[in-house]
């Protein structure tokens, strides 16, 4: 499998969570990761900042580069790119992974928080990208991800949250249309969502608290499963929206998937938004979705 030694990622929200955990499985083979986002100074609420996760990366083997950019911001995210083509001498990888989250029905939810769901998964993945794309044009095997859903359109994804899917949607349709027009640059643009819930803030803070983390994957299996689609040629490998543990199966011959559990003697803990013709790997099961609203 190929190398991401000497390869430059730039990563949004990778100050904590699924962010980080992919900027540090890129570190442990030498890459260089420039990490764009907010959090500059401790927060109460959310661990890690954009310098904790510097060092993290810095310890894991790689070179990184802390970047306080609010992706809302076109101006912060362009002269972000550029700083760190500039320290690196290009970027390789793009990886939109922040992404903002509010499980709210119609008469609950703000227009301010509507906006910022936009602002950051449609808008911010839209601006990230293009930013990116000049560096991107000039790299070897150059790769856009989105942490995004795959465009299953069924009801039952979008009742009672219908902004905050119509927002992550907007990541997946950006997928959609740029992997076909980024094509003749050989620029690899895919989507990567997990099938169960990922031990991350917004699972403690917002969806289910402690039950619902032990009952969830650790972000690894998203970092493995990015690993493995930046090291896929980019001239043929994109416009997929790849399910993790599927992709690990299929592609990347994984079989152990109980190495990701945060508690094994609990089910796993199904996310959103994975179609129902999405057949998990063998030896994966997981609980009914309905399960998770008595959490």
């Amino acid at each position: 499998m190929a190398s991401l030694s000497g390869k430059t990622l730039f990563i949004t929200g990778a100050s904590r969570g699924i962010g980080l955990a992919i900027g540090l499985r890129a570190a442990r083979e030498g890459a260089n990761v420039a990490i764009a986002a907010k959090t500059a100074e401790a927060h109460p609420k959310l661990e890690g900042t954009i310098h904790t996760a510097a060092e993290a990366i810095e310890k894991a083997g790689g070179k990184a580069l802390a970047l306080a950019c609010d992706i809302r911001d076109e101006a912060q995210v362009a002269a972000a790119a550029e700083k760190a083509a500039q320290t690196f001498g290009g970027i390789d990888i793009c990886v939109n992974n922040a992404s903002a989250i509010s499980l709210t029905p119609i008469e609950k939810t703000d227009p301010k928080r509507f906006d910022l769901m936009f602002g950051v998964n449609t808008r911010g993945t839209f601006v990230t990208t293009q930013a990116c794309l000049p560096y991107l044009a000039k790299a070897d095997n150059p790769h856009v991800l989105m942490l995004s859903p795959p465009l299953d359109m069924k009801p039952q994804w979008f009742s009672g949250h219908v902004a905050y899917s119509i927002a992550k949607y907007g990541m997946s349709l950006v997928v959609l249309g740029l992997a076909e027009e980024l094509k003749p640059k050989g620029i690899a643009v895919n989507a990567l969502w997990p099938r169960s819930t990922i031990a991350t803030a917004a699972i403690q803070n917002i969806l289910g608290g402690d039950k619902l983390m032990r009952m969830s994957r650790s972000p690894d299996i998203l970092a493995d499963a990015a690993h493995l689609v930046f090291t896929q040629p980019a001239k043929s490998f994109t416009g997929n929206f790849l399910i993790d543990d599927t992709f690990l199966h299929d592609v990347g011959g994984i079989t152990d998937f109980e190495r990701y559990r945060l508690d094994p003697s609990l089910p796993l803990a199904p996310d959103f938004f994975v179609p129902a013709d999405s057949r998990p790997p063998p030896g994966v099961k997981l609980a009914p979705l309905s399960m998770l609203g008595g959490i």
